[in-house]
């Protein structure tokens, strides 16, 4: 017997982790949305959506356009920007521009909401719906980075998972943060995990790791809530 098709809404599809998920967690038969800036390339099959998440009122509301009512099983917020001093010894919180501080939120969280708010009709749809949101090492307890607006905006993911699954809890919908240390975004899915880890010394986390811990929670039913999954790089002393 042939499972019923899934739709995927994904964020962030242009590269990277984004791309890699439409590449490798949906089935043939699913229909996959993804929203970004910029088309993907090599992704025949997505229904892609244009949006620039740092303007919040008009993202939402051209993606809820474009799902319409239809119903949504997966929705995969894969977005985090940070400051473009980040990572770096160059990084200086009292010099970062007040518009970059306004579009790392607007991206990172506000778009998150809005989105959220507007699709919970189409999750409802669904008979065992989940919310993945993409956070990061940045937003757990007692990390050792600096990057401040960074930060605050993977904090606030996790404050609006814990508040959606007592909104969804009636609904069974899941919600769970997936939260990623340094990550080998530069590789390309297909290359092999021990080319990677070979070539970084196993200093960054493949792809396909942070992809196995999706599909564990797009595979659980509606009567399990995977709420954190907590993935630094072995090799990362920040946590």
């Amino acid at each position: 017997m042939n499972k019923p098709h899934k739709t995927f809404l994904v964020y962030g599809v242009s590269k990277g982790l984004g791309k890699a998920i439409v590449q490798k967690v949906p089935q043939p038969a699913d229909k996959v949305y993804g929203v970004s800036r910029t088309e993907p390339d090599s992704l025949p099959h997505l229904n892609w959506i244009n949006a620039d998440l740092s303007s919040p009122n008009q993202a939402a509301a051209a993606i809820k356009q474009h799902i319409g009512r239809e119903k949504i099983d997966v929705l995969i917020y894969n977005v985090g920007i940070w400051e473009s001093t980040a990572f770096t010894d160059h990084y200086n919180f009292n010099e970062i521009p007040p518009l970059e501080i306004h579009n790392i939120i607007h991206t990172n969280i506000t778009s998150c909401i809005q989105s959220i708010q507007l699709l919970i009709e189409n999750l409802k749809l669904s008979d065992n719906a989940k919310i993945i949101l993409i956070g990061s090492t940045w937003g757990v307890d007692n990390h050792n980075g600096s990057e401040v607006v960074f930060s605050a905006t993977k904090f606030a993911l996790r404050g609006i998972a814990q508040s959606l699954r007592e909104i969804l809890r009636e609904d069974a919908i899941g919600v769970s943060v997936l939260n990623l240390g340094y990550l080998a975004s530069d590789y390309d899915i297909d290359v092999p995990a021990a080319q990677i880890l070979e070539e970084t010394d196993s200093s960054l986390i493949p792809l396909s790791d942070a992809i196995q811990a999706i599909l564990f929670i797009i595979s659980t039913t509606k009567a399990a809530c995977i709420k954190e999954i907590l993935m630094p790089a072995m090799a990362d002393r920040n946590m």
